[in-house]
């Protein structure tokens, strides 16, 4: 098993002790991304520009990784508010063509920084 970290200054820096992803053979385990701007690290401001963000953070992480958004199989959103989840699948679609990964969509009490969206991903790749 070879274990590479992928790190990319065009998406936030880690804000912990974790790595932005981690590609273990044709598997990429892409970490939560919230709203930060990856420039002055600051959460951008209102629920549609979040998860703009957000998905702007993994598409930046998975081109890291010699991947794209179209390779992730598999997405987990966390949302303070599920009200807001009608907005998630509008604005990802933007960003998702079919056929679209598999998906979970969590409420959450809180995220980090007062975030109000988060997402993780799986990316298959075989480069």
């Amino acid at each position: 098993m070879k274990k590479t970290i992928i790190q990319t200054a065009d998406a936030p820096a880690a804000i912990g002790t974790y790595s932005q992803a981690v590609r273990v053979d044709d598997t990429v385990y892409l970490s939560g991304q919230i709203g930060l701007d990856p420039g002055s690290m600051q959460l951008v401001d209102g629920i549609d520009a979040q998860i703009h963000q957000v998905f702007r953070n993994l598409a930046a992480v998975a081109a890291a990784a010699d991947g794209s958004l179209a390779d992730v199989v598999k997405l987990n959103v966390f949302l303070v508010d599920l009200g807001h989840f009608p907005k998630v699948n509008e604005i990802m679609a933007t960003y998702f063509s079919p056929p679209y990964p598999a998906r979970a969509a969590v409420g959450v009490a809180a995220l980090p920084r007062g975030a109000l969206v988060e997402a993780d991903a799986v990316m298959a790749v075989n480069h």
